[in-house]
């Protein structure tokens, strides 16, 4: 286990978050409408140019398959009519049309409509399935900016509960969103090993292993009566407390571990004590005249930055607060990335501004520094809501969370919506194998995929290459669906990361997850009454879809099993 601090800098370039949603794999159909579009704003003459075309779905599809407000958005500050202006596109495009497009339409106030002809079935799906599940969606193009994404960060005091799951199955799905579009990443716990807990949790152990109750403020939960059950006889408080350390923090990783997550480095608090950061940090802080000393304290000038009210850094006794451990780490982790990403629960809420003008007052960008908050969440197993574990009496362990529902359960519904809001689902629902779970309804998508691959492959037919398929056969409004929302992925990731929301990753395979079982019911890939010919452009829309929908459970770390 490398438990560590970590230093050094180097010089870097940095990328801004907003310009994230131009990181997508260049091959969607939406690259295209957006460059013919630019093109011809400037062959209009229009000034200024926008620096992006904004491209949605029109929500009456008879409006066609993309729309956009460009000319409502631009027309203003180009002192044009918008109306006019987006007649004048209409007429521009149609004259010149661009490849996918059959029809360019003026609507409304100045709407430009588009309407695909079948060229784009093929090289939507060409693209996809050379993509691979491992591509499809992501950039290709690496972001020179090093991110460190901090979650979890629990006291080695004990195990990981049911409450530490969200931010555990956000923080991972996060760092997985920054890594597909371009990011470097470094997934990062920090181990609250510093205080007096530490001593406290000991004491604890070693009153349990020799058969006493702990002191009236000690740690008195079913664990440290299991785990002082394997504590070596004879431990001094030192010996104790590093035992005890070693053995939370292998726990901790043990089921972690389980969900798929890991972590590249575990810092260690306490190590700053040894390396004399905490006073470095402190000797800066002087340096830039940030700090004063006042009732024998030492206070740091936060409200010059924002912050409601000065914060103590030092308390008259000679101890620290829990601020400057926190500025030392931060410091140190500004030596290595360019941006951090500090996952945090509910409680930390009122610590975002003062840890803001910390970084202010130290002379960091405090805009580099992002905090996401996660709410609570509410279990329930039918109409009961669970509060205690069924082991022990006490908080639900997140290992017996893991073991009830599974680690794809766990990961996806923890992941359904935005942690910003509160959450509640049910345990019952989260086990059973039922259409109406959503994580089930999404991998039975990717098992009905793989069945219809498998028939087909028993019938002793083989899918033709690719060049040698016609894709103009396809036309059915349950295959086109799958084709439109294949497009709109790559913007649904770039989005997601952005927006710190893997929830619409989510969203999008739930989407998706109903088109493949409409397509399932509605179109059939092979039979009598099936033409070769659209057996073979069926055949590589399943294989595009199972690859789109594959690539969207890897990027919330949940499993596509072949069958359910």
């Amino acid at each position: 286990m490398n438990v560590s601090n970590s230093a050094g800098s180097a010089a870097r370039t940095t990328y801004a978050w907003s310009t994230v949603t131009d990181r997508r794999v260049p091959f969607m159909i939406t690259d295209l409408l957006q460059a013919a579009v630019l093109d011809a704003l400037t062959a209009l003459d229009v000034d200024p140019i926008p620096e992006s075309v904004s491209l949605e779905r029109p929500a009456n599809r008879d409006h066609g398959d993309w729309s956009t407000n460009v000319a409502l958005a631009t027309a203003k500050k180009a002192g044009r009519n918008p109306r006019e202006l987006g007649s004048q596109l209409v007429e521009h495009l149609s004259a010149n049309l661009p490849d996918g497009v059959a029809a360019v339409e003026i609507a409304g106030p100045g709407f430009v409509n588009f309407r695909l002809d079948n060229s784009w079935l093929g090289e939507t799906i060409a693209a996809t399935t050379a993509a691979g599940v491992e591509t499809f969606g992501r950039s290709t193009q690496p972001i020179p900016t090093k991110v460190i994404v901090e979650f979890v960060s629990a006291n080695p005091t004990g195990p990981l509960h049911a409450g530490h799951a969200r931010g555990a199955c956000y923080g991972d799905a996060l760092a997985r969103l920054y890594e597909a579009v371009g990011f470097d990443v470094l997934r990062e716990f920090y181990v609250n090993d510093r205080g007096v807990q530490m001593q406290t949790y000991a004491k604890s152990l070693l009153a349990r292993k020799n058969g006493e109750e702990p002191e009236e403020d000690g740690y008195k939960g079913q664990y440290i009566i299991d785990w002082a059950q394997h504590m070596p006889d004879g431990l001094s408080i030192d010996e104790a407390l590093e035992w005890g350390y070693e053995y939370a923090i292998a726990d901790q990783t043990e089921v972690l571990g389980q969900l798929g997550i890991h972590f590249d480095l575990w810092f260690s608090e306490r190590s700053m004590v040894e390396t004399g950061a905490i006073e470095a940090s402190l000797a800066e802080l002087r340096e830039r005249g940030v700090v004063y000393d006042n009732d024998g304290a030492v206070w740091l000038r936060s409200t010059d930055y924002g912050d409601d009210k000065d914060r103590v850094l030092v308390r008259s006794d000679g101890d620290y607060t829990y601020i400057l451990p926190d500025i030392a780490y931060h410091r140190d982790k500004f030596n290595r990335a360019d941006r951090l990403v500090n996952v945090w629960g509910a409680d930390h809420h009122g610590y975002i501004p003062r840890m803001k003008a910390a970084m202010e007052a130290t002379g960091h960008d405090p805009a580099a520094l992002s905090i996401p908050i996660t709410q609570m969440v509410r279990l329930m197993r039918g109409d009961q809501e669970v509060k205690l574990s069924k082991r022990t009496g006490e908080i639900i362990e997140l290992r017996e969370l893991v073991d009830e529902i599974g680690a794809d359960a766990t990961r996806f519904l923890y992941l359904l919506q935005s942690v910003e809001t509160p959450q509640t689902f049910d345990l019952q629902l989260a086990a059973s194998k039922a259409m109406e779970n959503p994580v089930y309804y999404v991998q039975m998508a990717h098992a009905r995929l793989r069945s219809i691959q498998n028939k087909v492959s028993e019938a002793g037919i083989e899918r033709q290459p690719l060049e040698a398929v016609d894709f103009s056969v396809l036309g059915h409004e349950r295959e086109l669906e799958l084709l439109r929302q294949l497009q709109q992925y790559g913007d649904i990731v770039a989005i997601a990361a952005r927006e710190q929301s893997p929830h619409k990753v989510i969203n999008w395979l739930r989407d998706f997850a109903a088109a493949v079982h409409g397509f399932y019911h509605d179109c059939y890939v092979m039979g009598e009454d099936i033409d070769p010919t659209l057996t073979q452009a069926r055949l590589w829309l399943v294989e595009a879809t199972r690859v789109g929908l594959v690539s969207g459970l890897n990027l919330v770390g949940v499993s596509a099993p072949d069958s359910m």
